[in-house]
C-alpha cells in the first residue's frame, strides 16, 4: 500500500508538472543572431519574491531578474558566434582575460528592447547588442588594409629579343578611302559592389569571411578592407535571397553578382570562387574601392 501511495504521488506530480507547463505559452527564442541587421538578442523571464512589500516592487523586482536573465542567454550567444572559419567568440575571450572582461562590460550595458507583463506575473524582457561597432573593434583581425596589390601581375618583356622597327611604308598610289564616323559606345556602369551567391552550399556566417580562387589564393578578407569600414558595418552583409542581396544599399545600384563554387574552411564560413570570376573582382577592385568599402553581400541557404 505504502508502494502504491508513492506511485500515486509521483505520478500526480508529474500531472501537475505537465499542467503548468501547458499552461505558459511558449514565447520567442532564447536568444538569436539576427546577421543581416548585425544584431543579436536574447529573451530572459523574471519573477519576483512573494514577500515583496508592493506590486511595483514586485514588478520591479521581476524586470530586474528579467535583464539578468537575458543577458546570461545573451553571453551565451555571443560566445558562439563565430568570427572567422576557426575562430569563435569564446576561444578570444579563453585566451585573453582583456577580451572577456571587455564583452562583459558590453553585455552589462547592453540595450533593453523592450518588456511585457505576463499572465502569471513575470516579466518578459528582450535585449540585445550589435555585432558592428564596439565589439567588432575588439575581435575584427589587425591585417593592415591595401597590403595587397589587386593590380594583376603584368607579363615579365622576354630577354635578349630585340624587336627591329617596322619600315616606313612607301608612297601610296591608291586613294584612301575617309574613315567611317565612329559609332559612340556607351560606358559600362561603374561597379558598386559585390554579390556572391552561396546558396545551396551549406555556408555559414562569420564575422570575417573570406573568399578564395580555385588555387587557395585569398581574393577577399581583412586585409583588403579597411578597417573603418568593417568595424562600422561589418565585412560582409548576408541575405537568404538573391533579390535582396541585390536590394540592399550596402551594394548599391551596380552590383556584380558571382557564384561561389563550395565552402571552405572548419566552420563552412570561407567561400571558393572560380579563377575567372577571382580575376575578374581583382582588375574592377584595381580601379574601385568597392572591396575596400566592405561593399560584400553573401547569400545563404
Amino acid at each position: 500500500m505504502v508502494y502504491s501511495h508513492r506511485i500515486t504521488i509521483t505520478a500526480l506530480a508529474a500531472f501537475s508538472l505537465a499542467l503548468l507547463l501547458s499552461l505558459i505559452s511558449p514565447g520567442p527564442a532564447a536568444a538569436q543572431v539576427d546577421w543581416s541587421k548585425g544584431r543579436i538578442t536574447a529573451v530572459g523571464i523574471g519573477t519576483s519574491p512573494m514577500n515583496a512589500m508592493s506590486s511595483a516592487q514586485r514588478r520591479a523586482m521581476a524586470l530586474r531578474c528579467g535583464v539578468i536573465d537575458a543577458r546570461r542567454k545573451l553571453l551565451e550567444t555571443v560566445k558562439g558566434v563565430q568570427i572567422d572559419s576557426v575562430t569563435r567568440v569564446e576561444d578570444y575571450m579563453v585566451s585573453s582575460d582583456h577580451v572577456e572582461s571587455r564583452i562583459n562590460g558590453m553585455l552589462s550595458h547592453s540595450q533593453i528592447l523592450g518588456s511585457r507583463v505576463l499572465s502569471d506575473g513575470s516579466v518578459e524582457v528582450t535585449v540585445g547588442m550589435n555585432l558592428h561597432g564596439d565589439l567588432a573593434k575588439l575581435l575584427m583581425p589587425l591585417d593592415e588594409p591595401g597590403s595587397v596589390d589587386m593590380q594583376p601581375a603584368a607579363a615579365p618583356e622576354p630577354e635578349g629579343v630585340v624587336i627591329e622597327p617596322e619600315p616606313l611604308p612607301g608612297p601610296q598610289v591608291a586613294s584612301i578611302a575617309p574613315a567611317p564616323a565612329p559609332v559612340p559606345v556607351q560606358a559600362p556602369a561603374e561597379i558598386t559592389g559585390l554579390i556572391v551567391d552561396a546558396s545551396g552550399l551549406g555556408a555559414k556566417p562569420a564575422m570575417s569571411p573570406k573568399l578564395f580562387d580555385e588555387d587557395g589564393q585569398e581574393v577577399y578578407g581583412a586585409k583588403f578592407v579597411s578597417r573603418e569600414y568593417a568595424i562600422q558595418q561589418g565585412m560582409a552583409g548576408y541575405a537568404k535571397d538573391v533579390q535582396s542581396a541585390t536590394n540592399n544599399p550596402r551594394v548599391g545600384a551596380h552590383p556584380q553578382r558571382i557564384k561561389a563554387l563550395r565552402v571552405a574552411g572548419k566552420a563552412k564560413t570561407d567561400l571558393v570562387i572560380s579563377n575567372k570570376d577571382a580575376d575578374m573582382i581583382r582588375t574592377m577592385a584595381a580601379g574601385d574601392d568597392f572591396l575596400e568599402k566592405c561593399r560584400v553581400m553573401i547569400v545563404l541557404d
